[in-house]
This record gives C-alpha cells, structure tokens and sequence, in this order.
C-alpha cells in the first residue's frame, strides 16, 4: 500500500493543475466581496485643499475604478468611462494610483475627466488594502459602503453590460 502513496499524491497535483487550466486569470477573488469597503481619506488631484473618502459615498451605489496615466490599459477605458460618466448611471471615483511623475491633473485636462473624484493614492497604500495587484481594478460599492463586485482588467462596453450591469441593477441602480 504504501508503493501507492506516490502515485496518489502525484494524481491529486495534476488534478489541482488541470483545474487551473481552465480558470479565468481575469478573475482574481477578493477577499472584501461581502464586506466593508477599507476606508480612507486622500487628497484629490487638482484640488489641494479637498479630500475624497468612502463615507462621502454613504447611501449611493458608486463605482471605484482604480487607475494611473502610465497605464495603457486604462487608458484603453478611458472612451468607456467617459461614455459612462455623460450617462451620468452611477458616479465612477478615479483612484489615481502610483502617480510618481505626476500626470494625472494635465491627462484628465487633455482627454476628458469622467471621475465624480480623482482621490490620490501617490504611496499606493490604499490600493493595497483593497488587494488592487494592477491596474485597471474597479470595484462596485454599494449605498452601505459594502464592496459587492471586483473586476481585474479594462472594461469594455460587453464587460459592462455582461457584468456590471446586471450587478448596478441588482443593487438597485
């Protein structure tokens, strides 16, 4: 019996292997789906004296797209969230994350700025609280401050209406 032990043990690994072959990397869970939405308070980019925290939002479902200008995927959203922000469906907060160079305020100037706000997130703390291991993450937050959904990537208009949309409407929006 115990000859057999090696060959049982090999077998489970390359089931736990197989499995992961047909997982989605997009799909990264979050250890805050169902739970409290980390709170912060940061500066927001382009108004020194204001800051931006999640209690703000206390009794609205709001999104929180996490983004930076060196990143070419976000900008590659940037169309959608522009076309989202003019349907005015539910206000997108931009955490503008690891901004070294400090190019957030002239991009947003230059190609449009569809956040209700830009919180800056320069030491790339509060990123790393919510779990955010790149950018573009956004989260959907609901009206008590519970995050209810995590998506990894750009959004593109069917990631919106395949995803998003069924979740806003869910939570009322």
């Amino acid at each position: 019996m115990k000859r057999w032990i090696p060959l049982i043990l090999f077998l489970v690994l390359v089931g736990f292997f197989a499995k992961g072959l047909f997982l989605n990397p997009r799909e990264v869970p979050s250890p805050f789906i169902g739970k409290a939405a980390p709170d912060f308070s940061l500066p927001v980019v382009g108004d020194a004296n204001a800051t931006f925290s999640p209690a703000d939002m206390k009794g609205k479902v709001w999104v929180m797209n996490v983004w930076a200008p060196w990143c070419v995927s976000c900008r590659q959203e940037h169309g959608l969230l522009m076309a989202l922000e003019q349907s005015g469906t539910v206000p997108i907060v931009g955490l503008n994350w690891k901004d070294k160079q400090r190019e957030a305020e002239q991009l947003l100037a230059r190609q449009g700025d569809p956040y209700f706000a830009v919180p800056d997130d320069l030491s790339g703390k509060v990123g790393i609280d919510y779990g955010v291991t790149g950018t573009p993450e956004t989260y959907v937050i609901d009206q008590a401050g519970i995050v209810r959904m995590k998506h990894v990537g750009p959004i593109s208009p069917d990631i919106w209406k395949d995803k998003f949309v069924p979740k806003l409407k869910e939570l009322g929006v």
